[in-house]
């Protein structure tokens, strides 16, 4: 039978059957809001929560009489059912008078045309809940629970070996990640190479960009992809767009998007959600290029206060992360200190250590002119809640023409691991396109024109240029 929680009665019985049973307000004053009782009874309320508070012990019913003129009757018999009820109901009790008027406060936020704060007031309410959970058995099945901890976060290699060791696996989904850098350290630079690393790892997600463009993010993209330089897909447009449409077909599905600077969290859920509702993606990872031209959702903050800024924003994307179940990575700027500097700690971090606070795991890059003239980037392990990373390095090899960002993997760890499945030799491909060079090849063509993808019937149009155009391509893969 459904309670009828405005009835002034059922709400005087909740606080008789905290006076009652003392041990009932220690379990529901975190969720008690005296302004949720009816206005003959909240006097009584709010005696009752001031009072504990202050002397942490519940008032007497002649106390709770003699300053407010409330009287509040004890209960003769209170057994285990009846404390059972109490919970569920007060908890469904205070739930629902805390949205009503969570709900009340939204409407006059959005006639004002606020609506940043109202997700957030409806969300509160939603959430209010008693704690039941006693946690973990430390010694109950700790195979268990050891096997819970690597398996439950969905540890993803970075495809980086080396950083993988480092992080005992990877990333892990519903975590916050970020790499700092100066201007011109290549923080876009790692997180396209990392979301490559993941493209071709069968995994789909999404860039977004509040600085570069759409175009300019795609076309480093192609050059990492395609192993050509942006001077020569220029020069040969046909040849990168066959690769990267051959790369289609084993890769995950991959959206980039720009968004503009000031752009909040609430933006970037959005067209996540119309990402997988129009396309049907199962978005596997975010990158956000980056962290700080993004602005909070749950409170005003002035831009310029970039301490209070980034911490708001920091909470608010590994909230995303965790809602959706994803990866997670973003970039941030190194301050003014940290120019000179060879080796980062949390004092070179813009803004504070507000986002380092939030974040799980936090990287340095380290890079000059003269490092990637010479094909090395750096890597410098800040924070890691995860691993025992701090202050370990990872140095990579960077290719300036392709901008693609290598590890060589010295100790072997990819292999110890098995993380990863070998891709086919430009050997292994030639010697499988050897016997189909007739037309009843049922590998799809490219129409180089068009772009379009031709069936196995319609290969004889182009089954000669094409042919040639694919062999060409790999004997250059084997240089």
């Amino acid at each position: 039978m459904q309670v009828d929680y405005n009835k002034v009665e059922v709400q005087k019985l909740f606080l008789q059957m905290m006076l009652t049973n003392g041990e009932l307000y220690t379990r529901v004053m975190n969720i008690m809001n005296a302004d949720n009782f009816d206005k003959s009874i909240r006097p009584a309320a709010e005696f009752i929560k001031e009072y504990c508070g202050k002397y942490s012990m519940l008032p007497d019913q002649t106390q709770i009489k003699a300053t407010t003129g409330i009287d509040i009757e004890l209960i003769p018999e209170f057994g285990e059912k009846h404390t059972e009820w109490f919970l569920q109901e007060f908890e469904q009790f205070t739930k629902r008078q805390e949205l009503e008027r969570a709900i009340l406060k939204a409407a006059d936020l959005l006639e004002k045309g606020d609506f940043g704060p109202v997700e957030k007031l409806i969300k509160d309410a939603v959430q209010i809940s008693l704690q039941r959970d006693m946690g973990t058995d430390y010694f109950f099945d700790p195979k268990t629970r050891i096997n819970k901890y690597f398996n439950a976060g969905g540890q993803q290699s970075t495809g980086w070996p080396q950083l993988d060791k480092l992080l005992y696996g990877g990333f892990s989904r519903g975590e916050l990640n970020i790499f700092a850098g100066g201007s011109g350290s290549g923080k876009s630079l790692v997180m396209m190479n990392i979301a490559l690393n993941w493209l071709q790892m069968g995994l789909s997600g999404v860039y977004i960009s509040l600085e570069l463009s759409e175009e300019l993010t795609s076309l480093r993209t192609d050059a990492m992809l395609t192993s050509m330089s942006t001077r020569d897909i220029r020069k040969n447009i046909d040849d990168a767009h066959l690769k990267i449409r051959m790369s289609s077909k084993k890769s995950g599905q991959y959206r980039v998007k720009g968004l503009p600077a000031q752009s909040n969290v609430n933006d970037i859920r959005s067209y996540i959600k119309e990402v997988q509702i129009q396309t049907g993606i199962k978005v596997d990872f975010v990158m956000i290029d980056y962290l700080d031209l993004v602005m909070p959702v749950s409170v005003k903050v002035n831009p310029n206060d970039q301490f209070i800024k980034d911490k708001y924003v920091s909470e608010e994307l590994r909230n995303l992360a965790k809602d959706l179940g994803i990866l997670m990575v973003t970039a941030s700027q190194l301050n003014r200190s940290a120019v000179e500097e060879i080796e980062f700690d949390h004092s070179h971090i813009a803004g504070g250590i507000s986002k380092i606070n939030t974040a799980d795991n936090v990287f340095g890059i380290f890079t000059s002119r003269s490092m990637r003239e010479r094909g090395k980037y750096q890597i410098q392990c800040m924070k890691s809640r995860s691993s025992t990373g701090v202050g370990q390095k990872v140095d990579l090899e960077y290719n300036i023409e392709t901008m693609r960002i290598t590890d060589e993997d010295p100790d072997g760890y990819a292999d110890q691991q098995a993380k990863y499945r070998p891709s086919p030799s430009p050997d292994d491909i030639m010697s499988q396109l050897k016997p189909q060079s007739t037309l009843m090849s049922t590998e799809p063509i490219i129409d180089q024109k068009t772009g379009e993808i031709l069936e196995p019937d319609n290969k004889r149009i182009v089954a000669d240029v094409q042919g040639s155009k694919l062999k060409s391509l790999l004997n250059s893969l084997k240089k």
